[in-house]
């Protein structure tokens, strides 16, 4: 949202200065943009190609993290829990988790890990201790949301097509 703001200000855009944002990031990537802002203080939302589907690349994680702390909630797990983590699990960009391997490392931790650093193994292992990518969309079901969908492990997620 920042880099957006400061884009439609140097876009100059007087009507929809976010939207004119948006369109110039697009055109200067060459790349297709989406963006839905809400903000709640004011009450104003701003829709750019919002219905059209994205990869979710790395922005499962704050879901992922989400799924468990909503566990830990109703009691259905421990965020204190600890979980190994073997040379097996690592994955590419692991700056956190690659420093614990052959120790056992808490839910806590790896949720820190995975929204501070975006350390890659450790989205695993908050996806395994959830029982997987469909318990992210299934905490997504209950929430409401009937689009969004989880169905890689890192790293495989970081690839799409169109």
């Amino acid at each position: 949202a920042i880099f957006l703001a400061t884009q439609a200000q140097a876009a100059g855009a007087t009507e929809n200065p976010i939207i004119a944002a948006a369109q110039q990031a697009e055109t200067e990537l060459n790349a297709r943009v989406g963006l839905a802002i809400h903000d709640t203080g004011s009450g104003n939302s701003w829709q750019y190609n919002a219905d059209e589907r994205f990869p979710m690349t790395s922005t499962f994680k704050v879901l992922a993290c989400g799924a468990l702390l909503a566990r830990q909630d109703v009691g259905d797990e421990d965020l204190s829990r600890q979980v190994p983590i073997s040379q097996s699990d690592l994955v590419t960009y692991s700056p956190v988790t690659e420093t614990w391997v052959g120790q056992d490392i808490s839910l806590a931790a790896l949720c820190d890990a995975t929204l501070r650093t975006s350390d890659n193994t450790a989205a695993n292992k908050v996806l395994e201790a959830l029982g997987g990518p469909d318990a992210v969309t299934t905490f997504l079901r209950s929430m409401g949301d009937e689009v969004t969908q989880l169905d890689p492990w890192e790293t495989e997620l970081n690839e799409a097509t169109p």
